[in-house]
């Protein structure tokens, strides 16, 4: 009875994988969330507190949450920036930024906009000009979400957002300070 369990139980697995895949192709399909946790799944560089982030900004989008499933991803990719910025015990960004109060990443943030740390990641090297100005433009359609506004993104939207951030992810981890 046991053994009967497991196979179907294995089956059953394989029947939704199997789904996932043939439904991911398809525009307004849930399935492509699925497809991009998969890929969130492969980025090396996220500590636990990313991944899961990360993991609830696609339960948002998988249950049409689509503005919250934007402040999370982004949440989580400002988790990693801030992460990367103080991976030196914040040498470099003091010598950048030396009026920036704080006895850590953590303090310092309660301080200074999201936007300025992603605008001292240029000069630290983190990123060029361009992927900067890209930066604030994600930053600028978070802050869309999170607050009152007429911008209602859809699932393609959101997917965008998501996998563009995962991208960036990935381009800051290869980076070092």
């Amino acid at each position: 009875m046991e053994q009967l369990l497991r196979e179907y139980g294995a089956r059953a697995a394989a029947f939704e994988a199997e789904a996932h895949r043939l439904l991911a192709g398809e525009e307004t399909s849930p399935s492509r969330v699925v497809a991009l946790s998969r890929t969130y799944g492969d980025v090396d560089a996220l500590n636990v507190r990313q991944s899961d982030l990360l993991k609830q900004a696609l339960q948002c989008a998988e249950h049409g949450l689509f503005r919250a499933a934007h402040v999370m991803a982004w949440a989580a990719f400002m988790d990693f920036l801030q992460e990367r910025l103080s991976s030196d015990n914040l040498v470099r960004l003091r010598a950048e930024r030396p009026k920036w109060v704080g006895g850590d990443i953590l303090e310092m943030a309660e301080s200074v906009p999201e936007r300025q740390f992603v605008e001292v990641a240029r000069p630290l090297g983190l990123c060029t000009k361009n992927q900067m100005n890209a930066l604030i433009s994600l930053l600028q359609r978070r802050n869309e979400c999170a607050h009152p506004s007429g911008y209602h993104p859809g699932l393609n939207e959101t997917l965008g957002y998501v996998s563009e951030l995962i991208q960036r992810l990935e381009t800051l981890a290869a980076k070092s300070l």
